[in-house]
């Protein structure tokens, strides 16, 4: 009998190919509307899925013949973990193929804060000329605190370091620069923000966080969202502790409440970190590749 695949949010060609060339019946399944799925998963026996399907609930009990849940990405919090395991599914996902991707968006949204090129390019939309207004500054000589140095963390700092940044991690890494967060946050300029949400990370940085920051300090979050509390920010951003922030994770993804998009020393990103052709063919193959591995090893 020929196994049934859904890949319910989109990944690359290539990766679909290669489920194909094995013999599987893989169902393009993107289009679907997410509430529809629950109606569907009991035909199927590996769901692929990025981060826009949350894998919990209804879809993962009406999933009867699941055997494999593939995650095209680098965590896997967008799946009910313990529950799957309960229900005898395999979990596999693809760590490290997005890292450059990441770090080069986080570098990208440090300079953008620095130099208010969003602000900037928006102003010129509207005609104006305000040179003078958005004074910058320079990341050369500044202090970035990095939170989290897994590979995307190290990267960051790789990049950081040639920008002539002085750089405090918070955790081990391979410059051995670790210290705690609470004697990192007083010295830093810019924090940038790369651990997975967790209950131990969850809300990380609230009210407590911003109050041993450096007035005037910039923050980049794209990790996950939760890992900021997103209203202590907001209080931050309109007092001044907090210069600016650049944000491409959110706590509700698409945010519905749109408060710290109204101010002005807010930029933001749709959870693109890994929104590259070269990381999504990289994780459309080793996704394809994992679930090809996972189906062997159940002798499927």
């Amino acid at each position: 009998m020929t196994l049934k695949i859904l890949v319910s949010d989109k990944i690359a060609d290539e990766g679909i190919k290669i489920l194909q060339e094995e013999g599987y019946e893989v169902t393009r399944g993107w289009d679907i509307p997410k509430p529809d799925l629950p109606k569907i998963i009991g035909d199927y026996d590996v769901l692929i899925v990025r981060s826009a399907t949350k894998v919990k609930g209804e879809l993962l009990e009406n999933a009867k013949k699941l055997k494999v849940i593939g995650r095209a990405g680098e965590g896997l919090d967008n799946v009910d973990f313990e529950r799957a395991k309960q229900l005898g599914i395999a979990l596999v996902n693809t760590p490290h193929v997005s890292y450059i991707s990441v770090a080069e968006l986080t570098i990208g949204h440090m300079i953008a804060l620095a130099r208010n090129i969003v602000q900037s390019t928006l102003s010129m939309r509207e005609g104006k000329w305000e040179k003078d207004k958005l004074m910058g500054t320079e990341l050369n000589g500044k202090t970035l605190g990095v939170i989290g140095c897994g590979f995307i963390g190290k990267d960051v700092e790789r990049l950081a370091l040639a920008l002539g940044m002085n750089v405090i991690v918070v955790e081990e890494c391979v410059y051995d620069r670790f210290v705690p967060l609470g004697d990192m946050l007083p010295e830093a300029d810019f924090i940038t923000i790369h651990v997975p949400l967790t209950p131990k990370t969850k809300h990380m940085i609230s009210t407590k966080e911003f109050n041993l920051m450096k007035k005037g300090v910039r923050i980049i979050d794209c990790s996950r969202g939760g890992v900021i509390d997103q209203e202590a920010l907001y209080q931050a951003l309109v007092s001044g502790k907090v210069a600016g922030a650049a944000l491409d994770v959110f706590e509700e993804e698409p945010p519905k409440d749109r408060k710290l998009f109204t101010l002005p020393n807010v930029i933001a990103t749709p959870h693109m970190g890994a929104q590259t052709f070269e990381a999504q063919h990289r994780a459309s193959i080793q996704i394809a590749n994992n679930v090809i591995d996972a189906l062997d090893k159940l002798k499927l």
